[in-house]
């Protein structure tokens, strides 16, 4: 399980910034940053929250408590007729296995048919792309 130090540093260099737009974000100095990340220190609550909303992942997943960097937030935002991801899951959770079995296969029917449906705009994209540029 990663330290919270080490996913701080993954997460600040993934968005390209340094210690220092990150101590300044956070108006504290550089050097605290610097102690987060090599574990000497580690951000108080009110802190940990902030980073967790300034990197948009869940403060379970700062502290190592989950490989998932989604923030929960998410799970309660509704997807279409008031239903929220956490509904849908809430819901998988509680099927038969025979029945999550054949919504996973309907899930993956569904990807499959994602794809061809982008592969298919792309193609058709670069033929109307094509055709534009032959009549110039």
């Amino acid at each position: 399980m990663a330290h919270i130090g080490e996913i701080l540093a993954e997460l600040r260099k993934d968005k390209h910034l340094l210690q220092k737009d990150l101590a300044d974000y956070l108006n504290i100095s550089v050097g605290t940053v610097s102690n987060y990340e090599t574990g000497a220190h580690e951000p108080d609550f009110k802190t940990l929250c902030t980073l967790a909303d300034f990197f948009q992942v869940s403060t379970d997943y700062l502290l190592g408590r989950t490989d998932l960097p989604y923030d929960v937030r998410k799970l309660s935002v509704p997807l279409r007729d008031g239903i929220t991801v956490s509904d849908i899951t809430h819901t998988l959770l509680n099927m038969s296995p025979e029945n999550l079995d054949a919504v996973l296969e309907y899930m993956e029917l569904l990807t499959y048919k994602n794809r061809m449906i982008a592969e298919k705009n792309h193609y058709g994209s670069n033929l109307r792309a094509g055709k534009n540029k032959n009549r110039l």
